[in-house]
Parts: C-alpha cells; sequence; structure tokens
C-alpha cells in the first residue's frame, strides 16, 4: 500500500517471517483447541505518532474481568477465517466499522493452556479512525487508544508475576495495567518493529489481587 505511514516499516517486513516463538515459548499443538482471533489495530493519533486499539473487560465478567485485551473472541461457525472473526468480534465489542480498517497480515496462531484458544493476532491498519466505545457495558468497560510512544516508554514497563512465579512483560498506561497474552504481543511487536527502548526488565511486581488470575 502506497498510502501506509512510514513506521510501518520495519514492522510489516519483520512480521511477515515471524514464528510462534518470538512471541511465546509454548509450542502452538498440531490439534485441539479452540479457534479464535484478535485484531492488533494501529493507528495514528495524530500523523507519525502511531497508536493502538486497547479495550478493558467488564469487571462483572466470569473470566477475564477487567482484564485490557485487544477486541477479539473465539471463531463462529459463519466466519471464514481469523481475520473475519477479528473485525466481527472488534465490530460486536467496540462498533469499529470494518470498512475504516486494512488487514496487512496474520501474525503466528498463539497456544493459550489457560483457555484452551488458539489465537491468531490480526494485524490492520486504522486508515480511517473513528469514534469507538463499549456496545455492551456488561462486557467491555472502556475503549483506550495506547500510544506507541507510552507504551515504549521506560518508566511505563515491567514485569509481572503471577501467582505461581510465572513472570512475563507489562504496561501501565491510562491507567490500566496491560499483562498477560496481550502484553506479551505486544511487547514482541515493540520489538519487531524497532520501537523498543531499553526498559528495567528487573523491576518485577507481583499480579494484583484484583487482577484475572492464571489457573
Amino acid at each position: 500500500m502506497t498510502d501506509l505511514p512510514d513506521w510501518w516499516e520495519p514492522l510489516l517486513s519483520k512480521v511477515a517471517g515471524a514464528k510462534a516463538s518470538d512471541f511465546t515459548r509454548l509450542p502452538t499443538p498440531d490439534e485441539g483447541g479452540r479457534s479464535s482471533a484478535v485484531l492488533v489495530l494501529l493507528g495514528e493519533i495524530r500523523p507519525g505518532e502511531p497508536d493502538v486499539l486497547i479495550l478493558e473487560r467488564s469487571a462483572n465478567l466470569r473470566s477475564h474481568a477487567g482484564q485490557p485485551a485487544f477486541p477479539g473472541g473465539a471463531s463462529d461457525p459463519g466466519d471464514h477465517d481469523a481475520v473475519a472473526t477479528a473485525l466481527r468480534e472488534a465490530n460486536e465489542e467496540v462498533g469499529l466499522d470494518p470498512d475504516s480498517v486494512h488487514v496487512l497480515a496474520q501474525l503466528p496462531t498463539l497456544w493459550i493452556p489457560v483457555s484452551g484458544f488458539l489465537v491468531t493476532p490480526v494485524l490492520a491498519w486504522w486508515r480511517e479512525p473513528h469514534e469507538v466505545g463499549p456496545v455492551d457495558p456488561g462486557e467491555v468497560a472502556r475503549v483506550s487508544r495506547l500510544r506507541i510512544a507510552d507504551l515504549v516508554d521506560p518508566a511505563n514497563r515491567l514485569m509481572i508475576r503471577a501467582r505461581m512465579g510465572w513472570q512475563s512483560p507489562a504496561f501501565k498506561v491510562d491507567g490500566m495495567l496491560v499483562w498477560g497474552f496481550t502484553a506479551g504481543v505486544l511487547s514482541t511487536i515493540l520489538d519487531l518493529a524497532g520501537w523498543s527502548r531499553p526498559w528495567p526488565t528487573d523491576r518485577v511486581e507481583d499480579l494484583p489481587a484484583s487482577a484475572a488470575p492464571l489457573r
């Protein structure tokens, strides 16, 4: 595409050759698991200032309560591929107009054993941003556009330690603690794009009791 902002490179070139092992240490099983997809939607708050769309799930949900996440969810029988799933879920969750989006790549499918999902992140350019927000407040508490400049700020980065001692990258941005699968994908994307800055990986905090626990 000729109308993509310059900051899309080298990210697009890097993701073309990316493997699941670039994002996680967990091998993706050859069979089993429930297919799902998430939309990694990058736009611009202002020209030359990329951002990413993140939602915060309702605190009343039975699973992933209060957790920041990419729009997305399980595949429906009518979804012909991961792109269809990601765009449908984003429309249902935050009111995203699929016609405002240009899908650029599908990232490797990743295994989340805690939920049994096989998740395909769909990378897209939000070429025509518009107002979005929770469609059902019972499912989505709020929607934010997080600036990449804030995500790469070393002051906003840390490692989160879960109850079993598992550690992973996290971000404290816009009043949210972004952790788990979402933070892991974001961290790798920042690295692939060449946006990452050195940050204190020895800054480790325990996962707050208010956050959705890892089983």
